[in-house]
């Protein structure tokens, strides 16, 4: 008896030494505060920044008030029954310190209630924000004068012209950033610089990935970056739409044209004159709204149903498809020169399972946003939850993560989702399969297996790519230089993969 009380005493001990370790090497200032505002304890960070300030009033030592803070702020105040936990705060606290902070209720040994406050130093940031605010103020005026110094200089005035675009571009990226369009994985990297250097011409783009990849997020950020932001943005679902009706909706119909037709009424294409139009589900168009469609980017005109003469339009066309156009083309299902027209420039949306590196930003974007769509305390994605997300195999892609976050949300308690909540099960690995292919390099020096399964990786790549070298250096990752090395260093002949 004796020794199992030593031995739960040693385990109380040894729980107790771990806690204040993680406690002190968390990098935020972090304060335990009693009901009565009295600070517990604090971390190491926050004895750095405040000194030891234990046994005093949390918010004469944080926040350098003389009164508590109000109900909205404070954890333990009533607040119409409501409490702040969850939400994230921003405060002035000294000409050197601006700090965001959160609050975390949990229950103490004595059964009291206190509250995990988390401050964290967002000082650097705000004077960035504020910096860029004051360049964004004043580049308009800096440009103004140099206009005005290089007024008689026709070709000046011009590339001045092209200065200032590009500099409000680059300020409008830095300053609202693409929030919608979430990730830091390679492809998404790649996929952005991309944009941002076809988005400001007039070429028709084609946009490619499985469904729920977000190819709308692509086509909205194209035209965001363009020279017709200002202008009309019609967004329009090929599939969404019964056939017969297609062509009068996109190209518009006269007066009598048929039963029904009261009035002459625009198309969508007329509609969007002068701005940008994007087609989504592109492949499922008729032949005849195709040979329309090509029309419209040969000529740049359209025919009203029921009209005798057509009508010239200015529209930058974005299609969308989940569907293998050019097996389209080959089975004589997609016309071969609207596939060449729409596919002037190709962005590639990957499927989620390519970019798992960013599962985790865009699970915290769903959970916030859904946080407070549904007005749930829910405030922490744990280990757990972060490891299911990234063993599953996401078939049906972003759509599908957000589907499931917002599902978790709805169903989580006590401020935190579960496993249970997710609704997802991982694949099972395939182990004996792995085996088997991992077979061929058991005899082989650790060198010479990693080259092999590196050569037949840029190989399918290729392949699957139609040995495009653009879009597989998106695909895995790499730079063009980098590709041409290995290529050359393994023998893989992009052509002769083509011809295959």
């Amino acid at each position: 008896m004796e020794d199992s009380i030593a031995n739960a005493h040693e385990e109380i001990n040894r729980l107790a030494t771990n806690s204040r370790q993680l406690f002190d090497l968390l990098p935020d200032m972090l304060f335990i505060i009693k009901e009565d505002g009295i600070i517990e304890r604090m971390n190491k960070a926050a004895l750095a920044r405040f000194g030891r300030r234990e046994g005093q009033c949390c918010h004469e030592v944080i926040f350098g008030e003389k009164d508590p803070c109000d109900a909205s702020r404070c954890p333990f105040r009533k607040n119409g029954g409501a409490k702040p936990y969850g939400k994230v705060f921003e405060k002035k606290i000294s000409e050197d310190l601006y700090a965001e902070y959160s609050y975390v209720p949990f229950e103490g040994y004595s059964r009291d209630n206190l509250a995990l406050l988390i401050l964290r130093d967002i000082t650097q940031k705000k004077r960035q924000e504020l910096e860029l605010r004051q360049y964004s103020e004043n580049i308009e005026n800096v440009l103004k004068e140099k206009i005005e110094v290089l007024k008689n200089s026709e070709s000046e005035r011009e590339q001045l012209y092209s200065e200032i675009n590009h500099l409000k571009t680059e300020v409008r990226r830095t300053a609202e950033g693409d929030e919608k369009m979430l990730g830091e994985s390679p492809p998404m990297k790649a996929l952005r610089e991309k944009i941002y250097r076809v988005a400001d011409s007039n070429a028709t783009i084609l946009i490619t990935g499985e469904s729920g990849t977000g190819k709308e997020l692509v086509a909205d950020m194209i035209h965001r970056y363009s020279n017709r932001v200002g202008k009309p943005y019609l967004k329009f679902n090929c599939a969404a739409v019964n056939e017969n009706l297609l062509e009068s909706d996109l190209f518009g119909y006269e007066k009598g044209a048929f039963t029904g037709a009261t009035a002459t009424r625009k198309g969508k294409f007329e509609e969007a004159d002068g701005g940008t139009i994007f087609l989504d589900e592109i492949g499922n168009i008729s032949p005849k709204m195709q040979a329309g469609l090509l029309r419209v980017l040969q000529e740049g005109e359209i025919v009203r149903v029921g009209a005798a003469r057509p009508v010239s339009v200015d529209v930058r066309v974005i299609a969308a498809t989940n569907t293998e156009l050019e097996k389209a083309v080959e089975r004589g299902a997609f016309r071969e020169d609207l596939y060449y027209r729409l596919n002037v420039i190709n962005l590639r949306q990957v499927p989620l399972r390519e970019r798992k590196e960013d599962i985790p930003l865009l699970a915290t974007n769903f959970l916030v946003k859904y946080r407070e769509r549904f007005s749930k305390d829910v405030t922490l994605l744990p280990n757990s939850v972060v490891n299911e997300l990234l063993a599953y195999h996401w078939p049906g892609n972003v759509r599908e993560l957000e589907n499931t976050i917002q599902r978790a949300v709805l169903l989580a308690a006590d401020g935190m989702v579960t496993p249970q909540d997710l609704g997802i099960a991982p694949e099972e690995e395939e182990t004996g399969g792995r085996a088997a292919d991992l077979e061929a390099y058991k005899d082989l020096p650790l060198k010479e297996s990693l080259s092999k399964i590196e050569a037949e990786l840029i190989e399918k790549a290729l392949r699957e790519n139609s040995g495009t070298l653009e879009d597989v250096c998106e695909r895995l990752g790499v730079g063009r230089t980098t590709l041409y090395e290995k290529m050359k260093r393994y023998g893989i002949s992009a052509v002769d993969l083509k011809k295959n």
